[in-house]
């Protein structure tokens, strides 16, 4: 056994690493190969970025730091569609200042996010298994190229909120089984502890789901001394932990809390804290949701998402613009899928001691994980093709990594102890095994697979005209930087009117440096078509009117004047269309029935204004506030705006 003395638990780890594989240069043949894949990945996955745009939230991202400060609680405080994610917020607030509208930045965070992810994915998995070699290979590949994880990567609303978590969710999970080891010595498990509770803290900032991060670092430290204790009674024990401190009492759960005590109250208290301030804030729960539904959600994401991605499924996407892409598997895939949940399980449980506990535990997280976002989502309006978006997998993928890792450092129940003698087994379990091989050919093939899918899926992403929607607005935007303009919402192919008022322009591009300034009044009338190209607008005319009894040599408009219309109108934002003859320039008060007034200025000589007033009435009256200012009104119309064309 390795004395207590002789070190930590990393460099323990770092010693069953180096056993696991010959190395180059001093380095790890695995290691080296883990950095080629993960180096692979961050590739495969900067293209996808590189090649996608802003999508729905992210505009509303943009929107709200564009129309905020980003360092107010109204900002940072705010629950967007239930989630309550500050430090989200001010990442996508810091983009929006120095990059407004512009996907690169955005693009580059996802890419940073996911390296950090990946890099402590393969952390967790050295620790957890650290003498396995080529299934420790096959653990990582399974996580970085799942397609359980692209559809929350590519979109950037949903990687601020995920890509924290599974970076966050990997590295507790590996510092707890650290915490769990009796090779740990006091300072290392209190270094851990401050570490973990201000990585989970950070995580919860950007994601409240990051909540689940306790309970399953709690069960994979409780499963790791599980397995511990399995290899000591086996004889395959390798060195790098010592049950002896333990009563033989005293149950694998009960030793992982006594061990990292520390660490679980720390994380414990950021965790009820957090709860309070969640529902406090979030308005998460709001609405009606039914049961049934949400039943019917978590069943197909696990049959028609989740199985067929274990096989690298789905292959074909579709898209119904404004929607996500969705997975659509083929029956066949499904069925290879859960033929693959059924040999892994036959596999396990026959060879491995302790199997059922890990599949039970990962099973379960799949499930009861994606219970609070369907019931959130569950309502008359949700289809059930919700569930195949795939964007609330990515930490399932986590936790069936880990699980997958357990299970590779987990006892082979063919192992046994050399009684007489003492010896131990030169090699592991797991690199002796043919069916080792066999899983990291099968999930192999599985990446093959996934590589058609995220194609696929590329291919489906890229169905989306808000890229060049919004490249196309800014160029006109900044081409019409001298006349005030109208505000309007965006095509409802980019944006749907549910997101008001972040679907309007002025929230939009409110950020960007050259652009004409958003009024209530201009002397010119100019919109964005649906290609974002400026286009000459128009009021189609709900109400008129009547042209003033005046001239532009006998203006009539001296003092307050009520413009009678030829109709009422309801309480609405309504734009007015009104020529004029002035006398001088200056400044003049429009003001409808039971409306606000609005100050509008007005130059000298024959022009036409464009006032948006809110009000209702009959009326609209003018009152010039320049002294000396007189008008002759010509006809007028008040109604909405729209492009010239569609006006004969």
């Amino acid at each position: 056994m390795v004395s207590e003395q002789a070190g930590t638990a990393q460099r323990s780890d770092e010693q069953a690493a180096g056993r696991a594989a010959p190395s180059i240069s001093g380095v790890s043949t695995v290691v080296v190969l883990a950095v080629t894949l993960i180096t692979a990945q961050l590739v495969i996955r900067g293209w996808l970025v590189a090649t996608g745009n802003f999508y729905w939230d992210d505009l509303i991202l943009i929107g709200r730091a564009s129309s905020m400060p980003i360092g107010s609680w109204e900002y940072l405080g705010h629950s967007h569609d239930g989630h309550f994610m500050p430090a989200a917020f001010l990442v996508a607030g810091i983009s929006t200042v120095l990059a407004p509208v512009t996907w690169a930045l955005p693009a580059a965070t996802l890419i940073v996010l996911q390296a950090v992810a990946s890099v402590a994915v393969w952390r967790m998995i050295r620790i957890i298994a650290p003498a396995a070699g080529i299934a420790a290979l096959a653990a990582l590949t399974f996580y970085l190229f799942t397609p359980m994880t692209v559809p929350a990567f590519t979109w950037w609303a949903a990687g601020l909120n995920t890509l924290p978590m599974q970076a966050a969710m990997a590295w507790i999970v590996g510092d707890a089984v650290l915490a769990c080891r009796t090779d740990t010595d006091d300072a290392t498990r209190r270094r851990i502890t401050v570490r973990s509770a201000l990585i989970f803290l950070i995580a919860l900032t950007f994601f409240e789901k990051s909540l689940f991060i306790l309970p399953v670092a709690l069960v994979a430290a409780t499963l790791s001394v599980a397995a511990s204790r399995r290899r000591t009674e086996t004889g395959d024990d390798d060195g790098a932990d010592d049950d002896a401190d333990l009563a033989e009492t005293m149950s694998p759960l009960a030793a992982a809390v006594v061990r990292a005590r520390r660490l679980w109250a720390a994380l414990a208290v950021i965790f009820i804290v957090w709860v309070i301030i969640f529902f406090s804030v979030s308005d998460a729960t709001a609405g009606v949701h039914s049961a049934a539904q949400t039943a019917r959600l978590v069943w197909r994401s696990v049959n028609r998402a989740v199985v067929p991605s274990l096989v690298g499924g789905p292959w074909e996407w579709d898209r119904w613009n404004p929607s996500p892409p969705m997975g659509f598997a083929s029956w066949w895939m499904i069925l290879a899928g859960w033929l693959v949940v059924a040999g892994v399980v036959i596999w396990a449980v026959l060879r491995r001691h302790g199997a059922f506990a890990v599949l039970l535990a990962a099973g379960a997280y799949v499930v009861v994980a994606q219970i609070p976002v369907m019931w959130n989502r569950s309502s008359d309006n949700t289809a059930l093709e919700l569930a195949q978006t795939m964007r609330y997998l990515p930490d399932s993928a986590l936790v069936l990594t880990a699980a997958l890792a357990l299970l590779i450092a987990a006892p082979a129940r063919s192992v046994r102890a050399a009684a007489t003698t003492g010896a131990r087994h030169a090699k592991t379990a797991e690199t002796a095994s043919p069916a080792t091989v066999l899983v990291a050919v099968l999930i192999a093939l599985a990446a093959a697979s996934a590589t058609i899918s995220l194609a696929g899926f590329g291919d489906s992403w890229r169905d989306n005209p808000t890229g060049d929607y919004l490249a196309t607005a800014k160029r006109s935007l900044a081409a019409n930087t001298e006349h005030p303009m109208f505000d309007q919402s965006l095509p409802l192919e980019v944006l749907l009117p549910v997101a008001y008022p972040n679907n309007q322009i002025s929230h939009t591009f409110g950020r960007v440096r050259d652009r004409p300034p958003f009024a209530s009044s201009t002397d010119r009338l100019v919109v964005l078509d649906t290609a974002g190209e400026l286009v000459p607008g128009a009021v189609a005319a709900q109400r008129n009117i009547a042209a003033g009894r005046g001239a532009c040599d006998r203006p009539e408009v001296t003092g307050p004047t009520q413009l009678p219309l030829d109709g009422p109108l309801i309480r609405w934002r309504w734009t007015i269309a009104l020529g004029y003859c002035a006398n001088r320039s200056g400044e003049v008060e429009f003001r409808l029935d039971d409306g606000t007034a609005h100050t509008v200025a007005v130059e000298a000589g024959l022009h036409v204004v464009y006032v948006q007033l809110d009000g209702s009435g009959r009326t609209l009256t003018l009152r010039p506030l320049t002294e000396g200012l007189a008008l002759h009104t010509g006809q007028g119309r008040v109604g909405e705006v729209v492009e010239a064309r569609f006006v004969g």
